[in-house]
């Protein structure tokens, strides 16, 4: 009798798990594992499309990052950005960088924020030479662009992405343009410069023709972040650049996943980045939670002046101190205020001995800002530079102030 049953009870084991579930429970296992292969084709699809990215690996070694840096960026990761006004595709060394961007993301909230770092900043570029920060890139490519950004500011960057111009355009036409508020006074440099951008872009270029918030295609709005003749200057662009950016990602939020493809194709040879296939991944998996927080301009307290051997710079006051400013925007820490690094506080004091004591200029370009630019202050008359170019021609807005004697 015990036999039988054991018999009967082996019996029930008869057959593979499948046919042992109820209806129910096959059709739960079959759309799990429909599902679960659209998944997994789905990453190695995006992994092969990845492996057409033009990565340049940066060495650890190779980077210059203080233990101040490290303590002060617990709970975040930065990331420097690139833009390359190369007119000919060229991302490597040889090329200065037109945009210099610092990206903070929080790792808990998903927040990011946007620091740019003005083009014709005076910084050591390495070796301890003080020279304009756009040069670091074209002198040892994007290692010596990162180190100097982590020298100057005490921040702990690793890895980087270049973009040419020319991309960006791509990328907006591809979302269907983006929405800007065009001031009276952008109308006009925007059209002088708008067939220059589509010449290089290889696209057509359509004037504006009047101000007020527009749809902007990919050249419009490309030559928008690049034009720097308005009252600001260099320092008003910056604010462009980020106002476009932060355009751009919300379209990237959402598009349909036929457009991004279509980027993913498009975009990923004309970028050159030092973050793996796999980091991409992973950052993607959290990318409609991410958020774009305030941006800035930094140095925050400055002034300008044109000196011998140097050309037109922007002076730091001081580089300490702006860098005191800069870790409590980006970290907002709450306690005591941060302590910048010993490398800080020398270059800070080169930099006072290259140009003298200095007073910084009041000014509402490197402001906080966030959302749409139309938000921003009109500017007066007095502030309004007459460099109609928007070419790299170390002619940034003059807001001199003479060194105190």
């Amino acid at each position: 009798m015990s036999r039988r049953r054991r018999r009967r009870h082996g019996r029930k084991k008869n057959g593979n798990w499948f046919s042992r579930l109820s209806i129910g429970g096959k059709i739960g296992v079959c759309a799990g594992g429909f599902f679960l292969c659209i998944i997994v084709s789905g990453v190695i699809f995006v992994a092969a499309k990845l492996g057409r990215l033009n990565n340049e690996d940066i060495k650890s070694e190779d980077l210059i990052v203080n233990k101040e840096a490290e303590e002060s960026a617990k709970g975040y990761t930065n990331f420097a950005l690139f833009g390359i006004d190369s007119r000919s595709g060229k991302l490597e060394k040889g090329t200065r960088s037109d945009t210099i961007i610092v990206a903070s993301l929080n790792n808990e909230t998903k927040e990011i924020r946007m620091v740019s770092v003005y083009r014709d900043t005076l910084l050591n570029i390495g070796d301890g030479e003080l020279a304009k920060c756009n040069a670091a890139y074209s002198f040892g490519g994007p290692t010596q662009a990162i180190n100097m950004l982590n020298q100057n500011l005490d921040l702990n960057i690793k890895d980087f992405a270049t973009v040419d111009f020319a991309a960006i355009a791509n990328a907006i036409d591809l979302l269907g343009g983006v929405e800007i508020e065009i001031k009276p006074e952008e109308v006009k440099p925007m059209n002088k410069h708008i067939a220059e951008t589509a010449k290089v872009a290889d696209k057509k270029a359509n004037l504006i023709s009047e101000p007020g918030k527009q749809l902007l295609d990919g050249v419009q709005a490309t030559t928008y972040a690049r034009i720097r003749s308005t009252a600001g200057g260099d320092f008003k662009r910056t604010e462009r650049q980020r106002i476009v950016i932060e355009k751009l990602i919300g379209k990237i939020q959402d598009s349909d996943l036929g457009t991004l493809n279509k980027m993913i194709d498009e975009l990923l040879p004309t970028i050159k980045t030092s973050l793996s296939t796999g980091e991409i991944l992973s950052y993607a998996k959290n990318f409609m939670k991410y958020k774009i927080g305030d941006s800035s301009g930094f140095p925050f307290a400055k002034t300008t002046d044109k000196v011998s051997g140097l050309g037109s710079i922007v002076i730091p006051v001081t580089l300490k101190d702006n860098v005191i400013q800069l870790h409590d925007f980006l970290y907002g820490s709450e306690e005591e205020e941060y302590v910048p690094s010993s490398d800080v506080d020398d270059i800070s004091s080169k930099i006072e001995a290259k140009v003298g004591p200095r007073v910084a200029v009041e000014d509402e370009f490197s402001r906080k800002v966030k959302g749409d630019s139309s938000d921003e202050e009109e500017t007066s008359d007095e502030e309004k530079s007459d460099d109609t170019s928007d070419e790299d021609k170390d002619e940034p807005v003059k807001m001199t102030i003479e060194p105190i004697e």
